[in-house]
């Protein structure tokens, strides 16, 4: 697509009513998108709804400003008929005709995986998600995930803490971070892996636009993995469309008594595969990056029931007092301090303020 057209396109992307398949429809009826620009009104009349044949009327001199303030802003433009466009994405319904980034726009073709949750995340999830997205990454996998708080952030940081891959796909404009505490990870995700939205410059992040954001991040992907979610969040609409669009999904089982774990482990009841360990997920794919019997770190547990002869059967993934563990325990303030050192350290549990301790796997 050449210089003027791709113009024309930024521009009326940003045209209030101009969706995906509007701007078909007009590459449809014009052969360019430029060229509308140049038809007679009545035509746009013709073929476009009154609404929007009057704002492309009044904003044909403004068609140049669109591309140019996206690169002047660092940024660059993929559209659905350029090679580079992602293949995968290509495949779902409604697929984004435009997409805005920065970035390596070759990671969108490479092997990716998604791991997605619940923003208010236990120190469990956080803990698994980043060594889920540790131990793909590693391997040669990008991490598909959306910069949200909890889950996403963990699995973004997990695949840059190896010097992977990661694609963060926003719900708002590139230059509007949502959340803003998250700045700092946008910046680095866009130095060594990939920011993508398709929504244009200026878009704040409505609730509207997650699903939207979600169809994407599951259209990426081979497959999804839910790491924490309750029973109705967007970790399970993501779920859905990857379901919808023919991807696999995964799910990290938690404990029953956690509201953020009745997402995962119902998904588990209707078919999702339960993971345990990384080789859960890469025992369904075969690729060069893959062997089964040379890698032993993919046998790690990711997820572990308590020992039945240790304080860990007390302390849950939510914070036990260390009062409600001497009552239900038994034992002295002796034996819970040592045993709980040592957790610690093992980093199978953590200590908090006002003398909670919490599970971490």
């Amino acid at each position: 697509m050449d210089n003027m057209e791709l113009a024309a396109l930024c521009h009326l992307h940003t045209i209030n009513g101009i969706g995906n398949r509007t701007l078909q429809l007009i590459k449809n009826r014009f052969g360019r998108f430029d060229a509308c620009y140049e038809a007679g009104s009545s035509l746009l009349y013709k073929h476009l709804t009154p609404e929007i044949a009057s704002l492309i009327i009044d904003s044909k001199t403004k068609k140049q400003n669109a591309l140019d303030r996206i690169r002047e802003d660092g940024f660059e433009v993929l559209c659905i008929e350029d090679e580079e466009y992602p293949l995968l994405l290509q495949t779902i319904p409604n697929a984004p005709y435009l997409l805005y980034y920065r970035g390596e726009a070759n990671i969108l073709n490479q092997f990716c995986l998604a791991i997605v949750g619940a923003r208010a995340a236990t120190l469990y999830g956080k803990n698994s998600a980043l060594k889920l997205g540790e131990e793909l990454a590693a391997r040669g996998i990008a991490i598909t995930s959306g910069l949200a708080r909890g889950i996403d952030t963990e699995a973004h940081r997990g695949a840059l803490n190896v010097g992977g891959k990661t694609i963060a796909v926003l719900g708002s404009g590139l230059n509007v971070i949502y959340p803003r505490e998250n700045t700092r990870l946008f910046n680095e995700i866009a130095e060594s892996g990939i920011v993508i939205s398709e929504f244009p410059l200026d878009t704040h992040p409505e609730p509207g636009n997650f699903p939207m954001r979600n169809r994407i991040i599951s259209g990426l992907s081979r497959g999804v993995a839910v790491v924490e979610a309750r029973e109705k969040s967007g970790a399970l609409i993501t779920a859905d469309f990857a379901l919808e669009q023919g991807r696999d999904v995964f799910a990290l089982p938690g404990p029953v008594t956690s509201k953020t774990s009745i997402g995962p482990n119902r998904l588990i009841q209707q078919g999702a595969k339960l993971i345990i360990t990384v080789q859960d997920i890469l025992e369904d794919y075969c690729w060069e990056g893959f062997s089964k019997s040379s890698d032993p770190v993919q046998q790690e547990i990711l997820f572990a029931l308590p020992e039945e002869d240790s304080i860990l059967q007390w302390i849950n993934y939510e914070g036990t007092h260390i009062d409600e563990i001497i009552q239900i325990s038994g034992l002295n303030i002796g034996e819970i301090s040592t045993q709980l050192i040592k957790y610690e350290l093992q980093g199978i549990i953590a200590s908090i303020p006002g003398n909670y301790y919490v599970r971490l796997r």
